[in-house]
């Protein structure tokens, strides 16, 4: 499994856009095989900031989905309206379980 936390900073006034781009791919990244679960949200400290958890279930789902023309539309946006390079973080995860809530 291959977990990918993204994180961008957009330029005062263009946040409308990005956010417009950003429920784009979600809507089409969503369907694609091998896509666990794809959200975003905004930065509660910058509302000019958006971060992206994206869970897939190996590298070629992840390919998938970046080679979408949605996905790379909304790079080219985002070199566009940025304000700062996006961070990126690729975590591999061997394994997962259910959180639960040892304390109730």
């Amino acid at each position: 499994m291959i977990v990918v936390r993204f994180k961008v900073k957009c330029q005062s006034g263009t946040s409308e856009q990005a956010l417009a781009k950003f429920r784009q791919v979600i809507a089409a990244s969503l369907p694609l095989q091998g896509v666990i679960s794809f959200d975003m949200g905004r930065d509660l400290t910058d509302p000019d900031a958006f971060i992206a958890t994206e869970v897939y279930a190996d590298r070629a789902a992840q390919v998938r989905q970046e080679a979408m023309p949605i996905v790379q539309q909304t790079i080219e946006l985002l070199g566009q309206i940025a304000a700062a390079a996006p961070e990126a973080t690729i975590f591999h995860v061997a394994s997962s379980e259910p959180w639960t809530n040892s304390a109730a």
